[in-house]
């Protein structure tokens, strides 16, 4: 592993471990603002907390370990996703910049929300980043480039093969008329 990855996922992750751990212990810090991006996600999606402080702690939780999958380099690229899939709901919560009427707390809003967008970006391309080694993905397109080679392979040998089988096959059955 690159040293760039050893130091950059933990300084990516050290971000939504803080925050998730302060989330977890104080929900109610944050309940209020996630009202209105927490109720109707939890309408749609009946498997989560129906009551807002419970969602807040669970993405809370989520973050804490994520992110420490994510620091600690273990399944970093499905942590990734969990975390960059917490923190759109928690921008649209908190960052509501379009909505502010001062224009020092939009300001601020507004620098938040693209802090945010940033950090989606870095998360987006840590759970893209394969270490070096092939993804999945190419793996599997390899893989089956390698078995339609092998088996054109073993078709033209067949036919090469069975050509002069055929023939001696039929020579031995005139002669044995």
């Amino acid at each position: 592993m690159s040293l760039l990855r050893v130091l950059g996922r933990p300084m990516l992750a050290s971000i939504f471990i803080a925050g998730g751990l302060d989330t977890l212990r104080h929900p109610h810090r944050v309940a209020g603002l996630a009202e209105p991006v927490v109720r109707p996600v939890t309408d749609r999606l009946r498997s989560l907390p129906d009551r807002t402080e419970d969602s807040v702690r669970l993405n809370g939780a989520v973050q804490v370990a994520a992110g420490l999958l994510l620091a600690t380099g273990r399944m970093s690229r499905p942590a990734a996703l969990a975390i960059a899939a917490t923190l759109v709901p928690t921008t649209l919560a908190a960052h509501r910049f379009w909505e502010e009427e001062d224009a020092g707390d939009k300001s601020q809003h507004r620098i938040h929300f693209l802090k945010n967008l940033g950090l989606l970006g870095g998360l987006l391309i840590a759970a893209d980043d394969t270490g070096a080694r092939p993804s999945v993905l190419w793996r599997s397109r390899h893989a089956a480039h390698d078995l339609r080679r092998e088996a054109h392979i073993a078709r033209r040998a067949f036919k090469a093969g069975a050509g002069p089988a055929a023939a001696a096959g039929r020579a031995r059955a005139k002669l044995s008329h």
